[in-house]
C-alpha cells in the first residue's frame, strides 16, 4: 500500500476525482493536445485516477494507437467502459517495472507531488519515452492560494490555519506542496528539450464544485488534523466556511509543464 496521504481506497476518493475531472480536465486536455497527440501514438497515463484522461487519450490515438492507464488502485477507472486499445493496469510507478517503453507521450497529473522518490520517478518517466517523445507533468503549487473574499478576518485566518496544517501532513508523508513551481527546472535538468509551462488557477466560491476538493481532503484526514492540533469545533467551522458563498479563495494553481526527450538520448540525467 502507498504512503500517499490521500489513499485512493478511501470513500472520499470518488468525490475528489469528480472535482479534479470537472475543474482541471479541460486544462489537461488542452495541454496534451499541444503535443500533437494523434492516431497511432503510444501513450502512458500514470496515476490515471478515475480514468477520464486515459479515455480522452484513447479517443485521440484511435484503434491504431495504444494507451496504458496505471494506478495504485484502478477500481475507480475500472467502472468506465473502454476500447481494447486503452489498457488499465494496477501499477506502482516507484517500485514496479515500467509497463512499456518508447512511448510517444507520458503524462502524470498530481502524482509526483506526493512521492518522496519524485526525482527518481521523473528519470524513469523520461527513460520510458522514445527519442522525440513528450513528457507532460501537471502539479499543484500549494504555496499560493490567497483568500479572495471572506465574511470576516477570522474566517480567512481559519482557512489558512487548517490548510497550513493539511500541507504539513503532506510534507510529513513525503510530499512537496511547492513541487509545481519546481517542475519546469527539474524537467530541464533531466535533459528534456523544448520545455515550456503554463499555470492555471480560478476563483473558488463557497458551495461550488471546486472548493469541495478541500472538504473531501480534510474529511479524509480529519483524524490526522486533530492530532496536529485542529479542534473539532475548528473543523466544523471550516466545513461551514466551504459552503458559504461569501467565502472565495484562489484555487490550487496547476502548473502544466511539457518537454521532449532529445533524439539519440539513452537515459535521463537528473540526480
Amino acid at each position: 500500500m502507498s504512503d500517499y496521504l490521500f489513499d485512493n481506497v478511501a470513500a472520499e476518493t470518488e468525490g475528489r476525482f469528480s472535482v479534479l475531472e470537472e475543474r482541471y480536465d479541460p486544462v489537461s486536455t488542452r495541454q496534451l493536445a499541444l503535443t500533437g497527440v494523434t492516431s497511432g501514438w503510444r501513450c502512458l497515463e500514470v496515476g490515471g485516477g478515475g480514468g477520464s484522461l486515459g479515455d480522452w487519450l484513447g479517443a485521440q490515438v484511435g484503434p491504431d494507437g495504444e494507451v496504458t492507464v496505471t494506478d495504485l488502485e484502478p477500481r475507480w477507472a475500472a467502472t468506465r467502459s473502454r476500447p481494447a486499445h486503452v489498457r488499465l493496469l494496477r501499477h506502482d510507478i516507484v517500485r514496479d517495472p515500467l509497463p512499456g517503453r518508447d512511448y510517444d507521450l507520458v503524462h502524470a497529473r498530481l502524482v509526483l507531488l506526493h512521492l518522496p522518490e519524485r526525482l527518481s520517478v521523473l528519470r524513469r518517466l523520461v527513460s520510458a519515452l522514445r527519442p522525440g517523445g513528450w513528457l507532460v507533468l501537471e502539479e499543484f503549487d500549494c504555496g499560493w492560494m490567497p483568500v479572495l473574499a471572506a465574511p470576516d478576518e477570522e474566517a480567512a485566518k481559519l482557512f489558512e490555519r487548517v490548510h497550513a496544517t493539511l500541507m504539513g501532513l503532506v510534507e510529513r508523508a513525503g510530499g512537496d506542496p511547492l513541487w509545481g513551481r519546481r517542475v519546469f527546472g527539474v524537467m530541464r535538468q533531466a535533459g528534456l528539450t523544448d520545455v515550456t509551462a503554463t499555470t492555471y488557477a480560478e476563483a473558488w466560491a463557497g458551495g461550488g464544485t471546486g472548493i469541495a476538493l478541500h472538504r473531501h481532503n480534510t474529511d479524509q484526514v480529519a483524524g490526522a488534523l486533530a492530532e496536529a492540533g485542529i479542534t473539532d469545533e475548528e473543523l466544523a467551522r471550516f466545513r461551514a466556511l466551504l459552503a458559504d458563498p461569501a467565502f472565495v479563495m484562489n484555487s490550487y494553481p496547476m502548473v502544466s509543464a511539457r518537454g521532449r526527450r532529445p533524439a539519440g538520448t539513452t537515459q535521463a540525467t537528473t540526480r
